[in-house]
């Protein structure tokens, strides 16, 4: 994007003061687009909303800005019921639904935030139905003597999340969740990726 430098009858360049003026005008737009790219970047679905009587949904807003960003991933476990009064539960990565789907609608409260077959793992205990899948952030492993793990794809580390198991791993934590009533159980796994930004 820099000044066109045309050639002169002698093979010297010459620098024509349209193009420079074409160049700082595209110099300017390039500077907005940039800065109107980081703003929507840092756009939070949580940004003003009254979530102090939600703890799980506050828990989720504490966590959006580092997820999107990369310093934190976080696994979030949810049992509940689906719309069908079947009993599923699953592993959600957070990181990825939010670069996936608009979380406005679940700060809102218009939508419930449940296990969809594409996250990390889901199983209705009705129908017996169960997946895992792998993600960006992490890789599922289920035949693992000590249950299900998943492997985060930036730093290797292993999350345990065998509620069981004294600690989830290294450079993550186990936080369960009160949902005061609105979800049977849920409990978030952070894990710090340590990314510089």
């Amino acid at each position: 994007l820099g000044p066109r430098l045309p050639q002169g009858g002698s093979g010297q360049a010459v620098v024509s003061t349209q193009s420079t003026g074409e160049f700082e005008a595209r110099k300017q737009l390039a500077e907005a687009s940039r800065l109107s790219k980081r703003s929507q970047k840092k756009s939070l679905a949580s940004a003003g909303k009254e979530l102090e009587h939600y703890p799980f949904l506050d828990a989720l807003a504490k966590r959006e800005e580092a997820n999107k960003t990369g310093k934190m991933t976080s696994i979030i476990f949810i049992r509940d019921k689906n719309a069908r009064g079947q009993e599923i539960s699953g592993y959600i990565d957070y990181a990825h639904r939010l670069k996936t789907e608009d979380f406005e609608p679940y700060f809102n409260g218009k939508k419930r935030l449940l296990p969809k077959l594409s996250d990390l793992s889901f199983y209705n205990w009705e129908t017996q139905k169960s997946t895992s899948n792998a993600t960006p952030n992490y890789q599922v492993i289920a035949d693992n003597a000590s249950g299900l793990l998943f492997k985060n794809k930036r730093d290797r580390k292993i999350v345990n999340v065998d509620p069981k198991a004294s600690r989830p791993g290294d450079n993550s934590t186990r936080v369960p969740v009160a949902s005061q009533g609105q979800y049977t159980q849920v409990v978030i796994y952070d894990h710090i990726t340590r990314r510089k930004t």
